[in-house]
């Protein structure tokens, strides 16, 4: 039996995780560090050192990095992220030559789909598309277990399908895309305008903020909706709604058997998957005349990308 331990580091725009990872996808030792977004060597060194504490505390044969961006076909660089400092950052070369481990670098959101293949709600399924909503919004898609990466790469970035024409401007310099109006940031942007209206609906979620609607997070939002705030649970019906007619257009393209939702804002469960899965219903082409995928909640949680990352990097 192959008992190899590998290295898992999943960056996201706030915070990185990492862990050890063994061949059943079980997680033997793990870190977390907040991500020094705004400085790539800062956040090069955030890795090196954790993935250099945790290799000496294990046998460990491989490093994979899920980095939230544009990885590079080959997987060796992190050609644009939105939501870190990375430009056409070479950072297999970098954090390989530091820890002298083979490393792996993939986009998160794909790391993240190809652990819920392998060990979590996606398991064995044909077509898996999977949503991940954190920060922004990953994709990831796995056909026939492979992992579907483009032409260049860079296949699956839902966040930036445009689907309100001249809509929010986004990170990635565009308009309208999806993550602006279904992610992390959209909710907590979402509840700051809510609150600093002075509505009177709003009064729960400001209170829950000290009275400062700058201080109102995805989190609190959350948090204040499973506890039956009706500003809360508005917003992420709202959210869902949103949610679901993008899954019914990736339906259209991609036809998957199976969709899962993941991430941070994923916390909200059927407040946020129960609206979605209404308007996916009712938003569906074809609808009658086909089979329904269904929406499920990932299983995994935040430990699905460097779960996945680990995973991948046993390929090296």
């Amino acid at each position: 039996m192959d008992h190899r331990l590998t290295v898992g580091v999943d960056i996201g725009g706030t915070k990185l995780l990492a862990g050890v990872v063994d061949v059943q996808g079980v997680v033997v030792d793990r870190m977390r560090r907040d991500t020094p977004s705004t400085s790539p060597t800062a956040t090069e060194e955030t890795i090196i050192e954790v993935v250099s504490e945790l290799s000496a505390r294990h046998d460990v044969v491989a490093v994979g990095i899920g980095a939230a961006g544009f990885i590079d076909a080959d997987r060796s660089s992190v050609r644009f992220s939105p939501h870190l400092a990375w430009r056409e950052e070479p950072l297999r070369e970098v954090i390989g030559g530091r820890t002298g481990l083979p490393v792996v670098i993939e986009n998160d959101a794909n790391a993240g789909a190809w652990a819920e293949y392998r060990f979590g709600a996606g398991r064995g399924a044909p077509v898996l598309a999977c949503v991940n909503l954190g920060t922004g919004i990953g994709g990831g898609v796995v056909v026939d277990g492979v992992l579907q990466r483009g032409g260049y790469g860079m296949a699956a970035e839902f966040g930036h399908m445009t689907v309100v024409p001249d809509g929010r401007r986004c990170e990635c310099g565009n308009r309208g895309c999806w993550e602006q109006y279904v992610s992390g940031n959209a909710l907590a942007r979402e509840a700051r305008e809510l609150a600093g209206s002075n509505s009177p609906v709003a009064q729960g979620l400001l209170a829950r903020a000290g009275g400062d609607a700058a201080a109102i997070t995805g989190p609190v939002v959350t948090a204040a909706a499973q506890e039956g705030d009706p500003a809360a649970i508005e917003l992420f019906q709202d959210m869902g709604r949103s949610l679901g007619l993008g899954l019914a257009s990736l339906a259209a393209v991609l036809d998957p058997t199976l969709f899962v939702i993941g991430g941070g804002v994923s916390a909200a469960g059927e407040l946020l998957l129960g609206p979605a899965r209404d308007v996916f219903k009712r938003s569906l082409t074809g609808r009658g005349y086909r089979p329904e995928a269904p929406v499920v909640a990932a299983e995994l949680g935040n430990d699905a990308g460097f779960i996945g990352a680990a995973d991948l990097a046993r390929g090296t």
